[in-house]
């Protein structure tokens, strides 16, 4: 399976929606997947402009069809009528086939998701090409509970969309990283499920997204990565 990881730099307006059909036209013939990182399609420091800016699922089918040709994950503030959610929406063959509504949202320090977005209860398993996926967002990830439930659900891959802020500068290290790898190489060993793990990079109001985007083995060893801190959109090849 030929997977690719755009670790982009979305802007708070709505032109990452052409930015992200340039990356899906640019792989689509030489790719079976591209995932984006959270919210890639709004950019992350929204706050009120969720009321100009969030996208309706109609605005969004242009996915269906590039989904032809390649099977696109894909991050976004989505405006039900008066209710905004954070989600991530997998298309295939045409079709939305899932659609994750974030159910931890932050609520401390830097973070006030909770204050704009109504959050989702429900953690799933689908299935597209003969493998089971799940899907889960940042924050998600960081309940023990969430593990346990995604144990259950014995998913094939699981694809984490992220949007996490630089933090925790050490001499030859960054805390969050190594906090990061830690989850999500535990959390790929103990399903046995080869991990997504795809952030976002560039700067909103002061905040600095570090990327480090990966691919995990079932094993838990990381076995591709992106750099820190750049823009990047590469194909790996993975064996299943």
């Amino acid at each position: 399976m030929r997977v690719t990881l755009a670790q982009t730099s979305p802007k708070l307006n709505r032109t990452n929606l052409q930015d992200a059909i340039t990356c899906i036209n640019s792989v689509k013939e030489s790719s079976d997947l591209i995932v984006f990182p959270e919210l890639s399609l709004s950019g992350y420091l929204l706050q009120d402009k969720l009321f100009e800016d969030a996208w309706s699922l109609d605005e969004l089918s242009l996915f269906e069809t590039l989904s032809k040709d390649i099977d696109i994950v894909i991050g976004a503030a989505l405006r039900d009528g008066d209710v905004f959610r954070n989600m991530g929406l997998y298309y295939s063959n045409g079709k939305l086939i899932s659609k994750h509504i974030k159910v931890h949202l932050p609520n401390y320090g830097m973070f006030e998701e909770a204050r704009y977005f109504e959050g989702g209860d429900t953690f799933e398993v689908f299935s597209v090409h003969a493998k089971k996926v799940s899907m889960l967002i940042c924050e998600d990830l960081w309940h023990k509970g969430v593990h346990e439930e995604l144990i259950e659900l014995n998913p094939d891959f699981i694809i984490v969309l992220v949007a996490s802020p630089a933090r925790g500068f050490n001499e030859n290290s960054l805390e969050i990283q190594e906090k990061w790898y830690k989850i999500i190489t535990t959390v790929a060993k103990e399903c046995d499920a080869k991990l997504l793990f795809v952030n976002r990079v560039g700067f909103e109001d002061g905040l600095g997204f570090w990327g480090g985007s990966c691919v995990v083995d079932n094993d838990g060893t990381i076995i591709q990565q992106l750099p820190l801190f750049q823009e990047a959109l590469q194909t790996f090849t993975i064996e299943e």
